[in-house]
């Protein structure tokens, strides 16, 4: 996945800079809060997360305008949720999937590898 942004307009949150619309946008925030939450998720707790957004029954408060504090039910498509949200997020170093336990977790190898190509930046700069 490649990320563009720019450094003098950053938005406020990272959702969007990694995702390119709205909607996508919103689904991995409810995703996200979904993980922490439970902290640990099965591959059954996750397909019945994806089909309960491909239903459209995951009622869920979101922070956008005209709909804060408000309950509302979301819908993505079940395919599109695994290869437009978890899929890039896992890739990403986002969510880290055990292959063991097949289970998946919110994952800080995203951070370290942002700080890696920092440094892989000052190295080729310093040449």
């Amino acid at each position: 996945m490649v990320i563009l942004f720019d450094r003098f307009n950053l938005p406020k949150n990272i959702f969007e800079i990694v995702f390119a619309t709205r909607q996508q946008q919103i689904v991995a925030k409810v995703f996200v809060r979904f993980m922490r939450e439970k902290g640990e998720v099965t591959k059954t707790e996750m397909s019945m997360f994806a089909t309960r957004l491909h239903d459209g029954k995951l009622v869920t408060s979101i922070d956008e305008p005209g709909y804060k504090g408000k309950e509302v039910k979301l819908s993505y498509n079940k395919r599109q949720f695994y290869d437009r949200i978890l899929t890039p997020m896992k890739t990403m170093g986002m969510i880290y999937y055990d292959l063991y336990k097949k289970t998946y977790k919110l994952s800080n190898k995203f951070n370290n590898d942002m700080i890696k190509m920092g440094i892989m930046w000052k190295k080729e700069i310093n040449k």
